[in-house]
């Protein structure tokens, strides 16, 4: 230790002003009583409170430094925070075993109550264990103690005579049943009188405040952000969030209904009080606390996307610190970053920062001229970003391109800005090195705009999936323009032509190939809607088997399958 601190450089003033008030607090505690005296601390600390330093030097030391009241408290520990196996590495290799010997410290038979306890947790768990099995355990363990000489059967006995007798010699039951029995999930308390810490006294206060009682039970909770004590208790709800206390869980449910509804789903561990100890360092209250800690994690969040992210976290938890740190930061970071990707996946969040503002007092208002920047920024960079991928890059960037387009809808940007990135998109078909799946994609979302007209989107797509066009690239083009998009064939019947003229150009190999393709395309389509494009692609304008057209030739493809095919559409039957 004294070599790590060496390696470590010079102490700053306050910790060693630190180490120096403990020096004289245990020489304070060694004049006032007898004996030796014991120290609970930190290793770092040892060297320095072990070098023979006078107790004239540290007084001078601390002389003239400001004082300040402070109030100790305890922290409510928990079993897998004492346990080896959760990585915390206290040294207990199984609290829940030597929670056992000490509650059955004066009883004779505190083997049979743990391996009783091992056959409830089994039946628990839906495992057969007979009472006569928990008896053998019992006679194998002794007969285990016994032959290794000792006194009575002791963990490693009972564990194997569990195996053996209640696992059937399977150890992958033990492992289902391990964690609950060794470790456990047990909280400390606080007692009564004591003082409780700071974020924990301001938690109750809120929590009576906000009328939100803890309780264990899940429960739901339907919050309307237009009134007062709805956006009181959404505000405390995602502050805890921010701080890694999920007291409650934000399901989908109720989303149609607007921004200015959330449903929660509240259930309180007591676990969460001794998170709420550890984020002391950020603030002495729930909000300093977590502004604190989304501030941290900005500075050190070096994703674009996940930067937004945070922001829209201290955005709906009402931290206008973090906010305005936050917006500063995306500022610099989008300025510095020619990233396409990164700049895109910092849309969607943004949008949704500016569709909760209407909810959150306006806080989303920095962000007004941010986004259309981004948008900008990103349109300018991504016609290089597309050019030359490979299959999973081009779907991450894809992705991205999708989600982007459905934040730039969702925050209804001023129609120059969506100009530039129309403008952008359609730059993509002028570009032989761009990737004709993103290229595809593309072409869709302008088509969905309606800035390509029908009648060049068939021309294009007759260009882009022509014979002389390679296979896999008419394919990529094919699934970028068509996937999430096949309802467009039904009502579409020029479009359809051109895609049905790419079809029946393809070998017999190629379309067997491809088939993997168009399954992913038209596997949006329901029963029904699949059915209206085989009406449309058949020319069947009636119901029943009237009005379909026989390919020329069909059959000739395969004899046997092309006559029930043909039985079929003529009215035969099967």
């Amino acid at each position: 230790m004294t070599a790590l601190r060496s390696e470590a450089g010079p102490l700053s003033a306050r910790e060693a002003a630190r180490e120096a008030h403990m020096r004289i607090e245990i020489a304070r505690a060694a004049k006032d009583s007898e004996g030796p005296i014991a120290v609970v601390c930190g290793a770092w600390h040892v060297p320095a409170l072990a070098a023979k330093i006078s107790l004239a030097a540290d007084r001078a030391l601390l002389k003239g430094r400001p004082k300040a009241k402070v109030k100790a408290t305890w922290a409510p520990w928990t079993a897998p925070r004492l346990a080896r196996a959760s990585g915390y590495g206290a040294g207990v290799v199984a609290p829940g075993w030597c929670a056992h010997l000490w509650d059955t410290r004066h009883r004779g038979d505190r083997d049979a109550v743990w391996l009783a306890r091992i056959a409830r947790v089994m039946r628990d768990r839906g495992h057969m264990v007979s009472t006569a099995s928990v008896i053998e355990a019992q006679r194998l363990g002794h007969a285990l103690a016994a032959l290794r000489e000792r006194p009575h059967p002791g963990f490693e006995e009972l564990r194997e005579a569990a195996i053996a007798c209640l696992c059937h010699g399977e150890p992958a039951r033990w492992d289902d049943i391990a964690a609950e029995l060794l470790v456990g999930s047990a909280v400390g308390v606080i007692p009564a009188d004591t003082p409780l810490a700071p974020l924990l006294e301001d938690l109750q206060r809120q929590q009576k405040a906000t009328r939100l009682k803890p309780e264990a039970l899940e429960r739901t909770l339907t919050l309307d952000l237009r009134s007062d004590s709805g956006l009181a208790r959404s505000t405390l709800l995602h502050r805890l969030h921010a701080l890694d206390v999920p007291w409650g869980e934000l399901t989908d449910a109720g989303r149609s209904r607007g921004t200015f509804r959330e449903n929660w789903v509240l259930a309180w561990n007591p676990e969460f009080a001794v998170r709420l100890v550890e984020n002391l360092v950020h603030g002495s209250t729930i909000a300093d606390a977590a502004a604190g800690k989304l501030a941290e994690a900005m500075a050190a969040e070096p994703d674009l996307g996940e930067l937004a992210t945070l922001v829209r976290s201290a955005m709906i938890a009402d931290l206008p610190a973090a906010i305005t740190t936050g917006i500063a930061l995306l500022e610099r970071r989008a300025a510095l970053t020619s990233d396409s990707q990164s700049l895109l996946a910092a849309l969607p969040p943004m949008a949704d920062i500016l569709r909760y503002g209407e909810a959150r007092s306006g806080t989303a208002r920095p962000l007004g001229d941010l986004m259309p920047r981004i948008v900008v920024q990103a349109a300018l960079t991504f016609r290089y970003a597309a050019r030359n991928l490979d299959a999973e890059a081009a779907g991450a960037l894809r992705a991205a391109i999708l989600a982007a387009e459905r934040a730039i809808q969702l925050a209804q940007l001023d129609a120059e800005v969506i100009a530039t990135w129309h403008d952008a998109l359609a730059r993509l078909f002028d570009d032989d090195q761009a990737t004709r799946l993103i290229a595809g994609t593309a072409a869709r979302l302008l088509y969905e705009a309606e800035k390509l007209a029908a009648d060049d989107a068939a021309t294009l797509l007759a260009r882009m999936l022509s014979p002389g066009t390679p296979v896999a690239e008419a394919a990529g083009f094919f699934e970028g323009f068509l996937e999430g998009a096949g309802d467009r064939l039904i009502h579409d019947a020029t479009l359809r032509q051109a895609v049905d003229a790419w079809l029946t150009t393809l070998d017999e190999e190629t379309f067997i190939a491809s088939l993997p393709l168009f399954r992913r395309v038209f596997s949006a389509l329901d029963r029904s809607e699949r059915r209206r494009l085989m009406d449309a692609a058949l020319d069947r304008s009636d119901t029943g088997a009237r009005g379909y057209t026989v390919l020329p030739g069909a059959e000739t493809l395969w004899p046997a399958h092309a006559a029930r095919v043909l039985a079929l559409m003529t009215g035969g039957t099967r």
